[in-house]
Formats: structure tokens, C-alpha cells, sequence
């Protein structure tokens, strides 16, 4: 009975470990041009994340304000490029401040409306002086899971590297 038992926490331990870094693997922008460069994406899978995962993020240099950063959800959802994954998103609740690469924001999660069903999509917008990093980040699990998801890519070095260098223009 014990080796059940011990056995099950080690199945339990294993699906809420965290995604490793290495877990993720740089894909093309999927979106079209606009007003701002591409991006980055990233996708990791289901072995990996626990849910298929993929995340975009881009530097919009000058588009924030200077004084107050990103200031409530409504600026979440204009600015993340969550529109860009599907127009018809929904907030699933208020949003939270975060922290993301020593700049800070807020984070939201929604309801996305895709052709092929349901999807769970993460807002992210941060700000440093009068520059903001969109991040958006779409996944087939629930939304507690795809925001841990990208919350853990978020910090990796190498991710935070390029967020620090792209936000000073480099």
C-alpha cells in the first residue's frame, strides 16, 4: 500500500512540475505585420508543459505611459496582442499585477473563441519607463496551468535576457 501511495505522489509531483526552459522551442511569428515589428513565439508541448502551449511576446517601444505603466486590465486587453491569437476573446476575471523581467504589469487570463473550439489564452503587459513588453500566450489546458506555463518560460535567463536587451532597443 505504501508503494501505491508513494508511487501516485511521484505521478502527482511529476504533472505540476513546472516546464523546464529547454522544454521550449522557438517557432515562426504566426501574425501578420502591423503597426509594431514581430515578435518572438515559442511553443512547448503537452510532455512538457502539461498542455500544449505557445507563447508570443514583443517590445512596443514608446507606446506606454510614462508615469502610471500598464493601469488597469482594460490596458491588458488592448495593448497584449491577445487579439492577435482570436477577436473573440473574453476575460474569464480581473486580472493581477505582475512582475515579468524586473519590469511591472498586469496578467489576465481568457476565454478565446477559435474555429477548431475553446482555448485558454494569458494577457501580459509590463512596462519599463515609457516602453512595453505585450506577451500573449494561448494553450489547450485550463488557465491556471497555461499561466504557470508561461510564467515559468517568462523567467527563464535566457527569455529575460532578450526582454531586458529588445526593451532598451538593442
Amino acid at each position: 500500500m505504501f508503494l501505491a501511495l508513494g508511487g501516485l505522489s511521484a505521478v502527482a509531483g511529476y504533472e505540476m512540475a513546472p516546464p523546464r526552459a529547454a522544454a521550449w522551442r522557438e517557432i515562426a511569428w504566426p501574425f501578420p505585420r502591423d503597426g509594431w515589428p514581430a515578435g518572438r513565439a515559442f511553443r512547448c508541448d503537452v510532455a512538457e508543459c502539461g498542455a500544449d502551449v505557445e507563447v508570443y511576446l514583443r517590445p512596443k517601444l514608446g507606446f506606454c505611459n510614462c508615469d502610471s505603466g500598464v493601469a488597469d486590465d482594460d490596458e491588458v486587453d488592448r495593448v497584449s496582442d491577445v487579439d492577435m491569437i482570436s477577436p473573440r476573446f473574453v476575460p474569464l476575471r480581473a486580472g493581477d499585477v505582475v512582475d515579468v523581467a524586473g519590469m511591472s504589469g498586469r496578467i489576465r487570463a481568457y476565454d478565446l473563441d477559435m474555429p477548431d473550439g475553446k482555448r485558454t489564452a494569458i494577457g501580459i503587459a509590463a512596462s519599463h519607463r515609457c516602453d512595453l513588453m505585450a506577451v500573449a500566450a494561448q494553450g489547450s489546458g485550463d488557465a491556471a496551468r497555461v499561466r504557470r506555463a508561461t510564467l515559468k518560460f517568462l523567467e527563464s535567463r535566457e527569455v529575460r535576457k532578450w526582454m531586458t536587451a529588445a526593451m532598451e532597443g538593442r
